[in-house]
């Protein structure tokens, strides 16, 4: 089977590439094409407790069955931003 598999974030940044086309066996899980992603890019391992994953747009659990064509995005927490809100803009005088 085949499955397209989007990265975000750091793990885009790891693999080189946003979206990879990947073979897996029939039966495969998000969790089997996971671990197949971290094999190839050992980096992703990092990741392994924090990620979040979904099957075509809905977010899915690693012990999800995939299917032929479907997309699978994985997602890794990110950072970023502040929780006080915006800033009033300073003028320069």
């Amino acid at each position: 089977m085949r499955v397209t598999v989007r990265l975000f974030a750091r793990l885009r940044d790891v693999a080189g590439a946003s979206e990879l086309a990947r073979e897996v066996a029939p039966g495969a899980t998000v969790g089997a094409v996971w671990a197949q992603l971290t094999r190839e890019f050992p980096d992703f391992a990092a990741y392994e407790r924090s990620i979040s994953s979904a099957v075509n747009a809905d977010y899915a659990r690693m012990d999800r069955e995939v299917r032929d064509g479907d997309e699978i995005a994985f997602l890794p927490p990110v950072s970023g931003g502040s929780d006080q809100g915006p800033r009033p803009r300073q003028n320069a005088d």
